[in-house]
Parts: C-alpha cells; structure tokens; sequence
C-alpha cells in the first residue's frame, strides 16, 4: 500500500517554529491535506511529538514521534520512532550529550510545550538548538536500538546537512534513506552526487508553520499500515539495479 507522507514537520516546541504550530492544529490540518502519515520532529527533543501522537490516534491519523538531532558535526538527521515509550527513551540519551545551554527566547524564540489539548505546560528551558556530542557515524546504530530509523535531512541545502558538511554519505553511516527539500532537483543532485541512487530519496516539508506542510502528494510503499512497517521501510537497504 501507499502512504501520502510527511516525516519532518517541526512544532512549537521548535524555537525557529510559530506557535500555532501546536499538536492539533498540525493534526487536523494534516487530514484537510489527505496525508495518510506525519512525523512531528523538533530540534534534539520528542515532548510535543509525543502529544501529537496521541492527537493522531484519537484522529485517525499515523504520527511517528521523532527529532530532527543536531549532530557534532552540526549535521541534521531526521530520528523516528514507533512509538512515544521509544521516543522519549532516546531522548534521554540524547540530552546526556547536549550541551547545557539556556534558552534565551527573546534571540532564538520561544520552545513551548504542550498536551494533547494543545495546552501550554510550560517552556523548554534548555536551548534546543545546539549541536549534541553523538557522532553522524553514530546516529544510525543508536536510533536502532530504539527500534526506530534515521535519515540525513535536507541533503541539498548548503547548511547544517550531510553532503555540505562533509562531502559525501558513506556506507559507515548505516544510513539507506536521506531527505531532500521539497523544491529541490533530484536530477541535478543526482548529477552532483551519483551516490544519492543509493538510498531511498523522500521529500519532505520540514515545516515550520502551517502553510509549510506538504500538499506534493508524495508517497511511501509499506506493507501494511502500521509504525513498524514503516520504520522498517525506511532501513531497507535499497535494492541494486
């Protein structure tokens, strides 16, 4: 079966993210747009991932929680888990490796957390926009441990990505799928980088409001309709042609 997708869609909790970037608006606003699976992934935390989860299940709608992690080389990569026990477990690891920095909102913007209700419980103190101790080589194995999977974000932009920052994808990284923006050539990336054939390309929004959300339509093959088949898709080593 095909899932109409979106796997990197940043909430409030995000300090760069508006604030009515909130579990249920960015829920329903996902079934207006018919997308059949979201991934609600903040800067190195999972809280308000967690809440939307739980807004998907009461809505019908499959929420993956994730992270977009800041690696040490100040690379991002998109982290998915099955399930908010998993998700919350890796974030536990991630926070021993970040560094304890203070938020200042008036600079970097406000990381605000919130229920299923999209009621605000507070604010994330820490500045979640910092490059965490953990290792791009690493990232891959880590997130298995969790049962989850993990994907290089926005490959073809000039900062804060794989290709930019350090040339090149190597098998080393575990990696088998990587994300490209949602405007971005893959012709003309694959021309630059023939090694992008490798893995399995998915495009996704990386939204920071509302209207960033993806309408392209663009789809996934599972199995079947569940977390696991789709954790597990995106660790499929992709076949030689």
């Amino acid at each position: 079966m095909e899932l109409t997708y979106d796997l990197h869609i940043h909430s409030c909790l995000s300090p760069c993210a508006d604030d009515d970037m909130t579990p249920n608006n960015i829920v329903g606003l996902a079934r207006l747009l018919k997308l059949d699976l979201i991934a609600v992934t903040d800067h190195n935390t999972v809280k308000n991932a967690v809440a939307a989860y739980e807004v998907g299940l009461e809505q019908g709608l499959m929420v993956l929680p994730g992270m977009e992690l800041e690696t040490a080389e100040e690379v991002h990569v998109v982290c998915l888990f099955p399930d908010p026990k998993k998700a919350v477990a890796f974030e536990k690891e991630i926070a021993l490796l970040s560094p304890p920095v203070k938020n200042r909102p008036e600079i970097f913007g406000r990381q605000i957390l919130m229920d299923r209700n999209d009621l605000v419980l507070g604010e994330e103190d820490r500045l979640l926009l910092t490059a965490t101790r953990l290792s791009v080589d690493a990232v891959s194995a880590a997130v298995k441990v969790f049962q989850g999977a993990a994907f290089p974000a926005h490959i073809d932009r000039p900062s804060f990505s794989m290709l930019a920052n350090l040339g090149d994808i190597p098998d080393s990284s575990g990696f088998t799928a990587v994300e490209i923006s949602k405007i971005a050539s893959l012709e003309d990336l694959e021309r630059r980088f023939p090694a992008v054939g490798r893995f399995l390309v998915l495009r996704n929004s990386d939204a920071h409001r509302l209207t960033d959300i993806s309408v392209l339509g663009n789809k996934l093959l599972v199995p079947e309709f569940s977390p696991e088949a789709v954790i597990h898709r995106l660790n499929e080593v992709k076949r030689r042609e």
